[in-house]
């Protein structure tokens, strides 16, 4: 939309500067006043062929030959500029969409987002940084623009109808960001994508605090409040600031190689149905540190000790530098196949 409106540009100020040129030159040729100069140059460079305000002198004719052949040629030019512009951008956007959707279709495991604001736009930037699929749903075009240039799939649909949702293939989703605008849109979605997909982990944001029991009722796994959160956050930093730039520290700085993951234990892991002090490489060969244990039954575990136990369905949270959590991820990975 860009280059249109730039050469959009170019083709009205090509018009206006012929206009402007056969103006001043009947002008000072023949002595016309402004509008009369303004009706010869438009049935000039249109070639109307109505009738002369009066007789061309000698001067007026050459004059009106050189705007006649400068002015129409320059104004079919632009016209063709804008017309081959806008199919160029037809056939763009037609292949584009083609390719975007045969991509959308290929996915499995990605992650959803609903909503682009500055709230949908922060989750985007985490999972791109956890270097996952993603694809962004949103209805206002100039927000799916930026997800394009951002290098994202994104979407130009609403995100509430579930025709939208199995465009996107939330049923081989594995979660959902709900940033939508209201918190009555938000739960709408919530109950379609997992009326449409049970399994879907939902993530969504709350803008009235007794929106969330209702989000949660819904289905929703995690909700947050934006402004709740910015408020604690605010006076975490002041009573804690040395623990809150740690956390800034280890999840937000890219310049900061350290990490915080989760890794779930399958039936087949060799993690499974052991004590962490059996799991001596986490330390050793990976500089990694079990940081707590989720439970399967939802119950978790802080700071973890040697004699702790490690059963099938818990997920380990763990903290080390990113690349030493991929060599964990591979090897459970590897164990789990």
């Amino acid at each position: 939309m860009e280059i249109l409106r730039r050469r959009a540009f170019i083709f009205f100020g090509l018009m206006g500067t012929m206009i402007l040129f056969g103006m001043t030159g009947f002008m000072l040729v023949e002595g016309y006043d402004w509008f009369d100069a303004l009706y010869m140059t438009v049935i000039t460079l249109t070639t109307v062929g109505y009738y002369e305000v009066k007789a061309l002198s000698t001067a007026g004719r050459v004059f009106n030959m050189v705007l006649l052949l400068v002015g129409v040629n320059t104004i079919l030019f632009g016209i063709g500029m804008l017309t081959s512009t806008i199919f160029e951008l037809q056939f763009d956007n037609y292949f584009d969409r083609r390719r975007r959707q045969r991509m959308i279709e290929s996915l499995h495991d990605h992650f959803i987002i609903c909503g682009f604001g500055r709230v949908g736009r922060g989750a985007a930037h985490e999972l791109l940084r956890s270097k996952v699929p993603v694809v962004v749903v949103d209805n206002n075009e100039d927000r799916i623009d930026m997800v394009i240039k951002a290098g994202m799939l994104g979407v130009l649909a609403d995100s509430t109808r579930d025709e939208t949702l199995r465009g996107v293939r939330i049923e081989r989703a594995r979660g959902l960001v709900a940033a939508l605008g209201s918190d009555a849109d938000n739960l709408f979605l919530t109950l379609s994508a997992k009326t449409l997909n049970p399994k879907i982990n939902v993530a969504t944001r709350a803008n009235e605090d007794e929106s969330a029991s209702k989000l949660r009722r819904a289905g929703a796994d995690s909700v947050v409040s934006p402004y709740g959160f910015t408020g604690s956050k605010l006076a975490q930093s002041i009573v804690r600031p040395h623990v809150t730039q740690f956390l800034d520290y280890a999840m937000l700085d890219p310049a900061v190689d350290l990490g915080i993951e989760q890794f779930r234990i399958d039936e087949t892991s060799s993690f499974a149905e052991r004590h962490l002090y059996d799991l001596k490489e986490l330390r050793k060969e990976f500089g990694v540190a079990v940081l707590a244990i989720r439970r399967g039954g939802g119950d978790m575990v802080f700071n973890p000790d040697a004699e702790t136990r490690i059963n099938t369905g818990d997920h380990l949270i763990v903290m080390g530098k990113s690349t030493s959590l991929q060599q964990l991820e591979n090897l459970l990975e590897a164990k789990n196949s």
